[in-house]
């Protein structure tokens, strides 16, 4: 570790960062699984009602930075595909 004492603050707030950004991508991937169970199922309403989720969450997670933009964009699209194509 670090000796300097501003080194050692970055290595504190690095930590804490990574562990929220890590728990916010978890946060997508469960939403990104609930949509994909729901087509898996073939329940529209289901689908439909976890897309909406989803996608709040996705953008969520742009806005604050963990994701880039367009990287949330292409989740949020192709999610969006596969709800449209069952119906």
């Amino acid at each position: 570790m670090a000796n300097i004492k501003s080194a050692k603050k970055r290595v504190l707030v690095n930590r804490t960062k990574a562990a929220r950004n890590k728990s916010v991508r978890s946060a997508v991937k469960t939403s990104i699984k609930k949509v994909e169970a729901a087509v898996e199922a073939k329940d529209t309403a289901a689908a439909a009602t976890a897309l909406t989720e989803a996608t709040a969450t996705i953008s969520k997670a742009a806005s604050k930075g963990v994701y880039h933009k367009n990287n949330a964009a292409r989740k949020v699209s192709r999610l969006a595909k596969i709800v449209n194509e069952m119906a």
